[in-house]
């Protein structure tokens, strides 16, 4: 199965798709007169008072549940992988598409906000199927979006959370990790139970309840994290010119890295600087837009200011830390990083970081995994809701404790390559409706 999936994305995300996105992203700065000049303004909006907000959340609220679902393991894991795959230059890529896809997420927003609706429970709600649905007349089309983002969600936002958190717990133990389709072990039953009692008592209470949790857990979680990133780069500092050196140059370079490792073409680096790029920030995805359809407010410009600033934290600021650290420890240890898999890359960086190294990215893995987990079962939610209404949401809860309670036992490799695939079924129907409905964002 793995072999097929590898196989049928380096198709789907072969030039045409490179090119396409990178297009709309392109695209839709200029439809927004290069909106990323508000970016500031969509911080400081973020950090203001929000007042009441009844039975929906606060604009800020929406932000950390939308950084919830977005900063996971391809910050980390993701990131290193990238590197593995496609050389120092796919951060580069990585970082084009972050900051070109904060035109894409604005827009976005915009229209989820503009065609939202409240449900009986007197909730906004919103997202792609209801631009589709009430701006372009096609139910269908919405219809087939909401289904492939709530399956996809149990594998981006929940399987492979899961088993990122069951690898940081080996790691940090030191405890050897199974091998196979399904990784049985103590440590793998113990960690997706764990993670799907805490999921339950979360995601039972309603957007109130994960607004609430996000709005706490993903401003500490990424400073801590970020003071990390830092730190490795202090530690290394010698070798940071190098560095951003070579993650320039390889962008735009058929040659290896160094020392023979991670040598890739042009096309290899755009390609996987690209997909985990999407991966991380979700521009052109548009499911981060069901989120910032629940905000409270009137002003649809602001709303979306702030609600595109995730693309920057998210890619442009905690992606390439990571990227900057990993490849600043592996100049400092090329031995090392030559015989080291992608997956193992930011534990190698974490180790060059004295004492506190290993504790904060084994803290990292955990709190970055658990919140893609919640802030994804709210996405997941909505979408259901839109297919089957009220009664489909128990059922979807069940059906996401159960994948949390399964995760970590599951071969990471391949829930990665589903991931890859099923991005490209969200794009696709998703940038569509952005042609269409391009003149109605302002």
């Amino acid at each position: 199965m793995n072999a097929f999936f590898t196989t049928l994305n380096s198709y789907l995300w072969g030039f045409p798709m490179i090119a396409f996105l990178l297009f709309t992203h392109f695209f839709f700065t200029l439809k927004t007169g290069f909106v990323q000049r508000k970016l500031f303004k969509g911080i400081r909006l973020s950090f203001k008072g929000n007042g009441e907000c009844g039975k929906n959340i606060s604009p800020f609220q929406t932000l950390c549940t939308t950084l919830a679902s977005t900063l996971g393991t391809g910050n980390i894991i993701g990131i290193g992988t990238a590197i593995s795959l496609g050389g120092a230059g796919s951060l580069f890529w990585c970082l084009i598409t972050g900051l070109l896809g904060i035109a894409t997420m604005y827009c976005e927003s915009f229209l989820s906000l503009k065609y939202r609706v409240k449900n009986k429970e007197g909730q906004f709600v919103g997202g792609p199927m209801y631009y589709m649905k009430r701006g372009m007349n096609a139910k269908g089309m919405g219809g087939f979006y909401a289904i492939a983002a709530a399956l996809g969600g149990l594998v981006t936002g929940s399987l492979l959370q899961g088993n990122a958190m069951s690898t940081a717990v080996h790691g940090f133990f030191k405890i050897e990790k199974p091998e196979g389709a399904l990784e049985l072990n103590l440590v793998t039953i113990s960690v997706g139970a764990l993670a799907a009692l805490l999921t339950a008592l979360v995601i039972m209470g309603g957007v109130k309840s994960v607004g609430s949790v996000c709005q706490v857990l993903v401003p500490f979680m990424a400073i801590a994290y970020m003071l990390a990133c830092i730190g490795i780069i202090i530690v290394n500092r010698r070798f940071l010119g190098e560095a951003i050196k070579l993650i320039i140059t390889s962008a735009f370079s058929a040659k290896a890295a160094f020392g023979g490792f991670a040598g890739s073409t042009i096309m290899t680096a755009c390609r996987f600087g690209m997909a985990r790029g999407l991966f991380s920030n979700e521009a052109g995805v548009g499911t981060t837009s069901v989120v910032s359809a629940a905000a409270q407010g009137d002003n649809h410009k602001n709303l979306s200011y702030i609600s595109m600033t995730a693309a920057f934290w998210d890619t442009a600021v905690v992606c390439m830390m990571t990227g900057v650290a990993i490849v600043c420890a592996m100049l400092a240890n090329p031995a090392v990083a030559v015989n080291t898999q992608g997956d193992m890359l930011a534990s190698l960086a974490f180790d060059t970081l004295p004492v506190l190294g290993r504790p904060v990215l084994f803290f990292g893995l955990i709190t970055f995994a658990f919140s893609t987990i919640i802030g994804w079962s709210y996405i997941g939610e909505r979408c259901i809701e839109f297919v089957l209404g009220f009664k489909g949401i128990k059922l979807y809860r069940v059906l996401w404790v159960l994948a949390v309670l399964i995760s970590a036992t599951i071969n990471s490799e391949l829930v990665w390559s589903i991931a890859d695939t099923v991005n490209v079924f969200l794009v696709l129907p998703n940038t569509t409706a952005l042609y269409v409905l391009n003149k109605e964002i302002e």
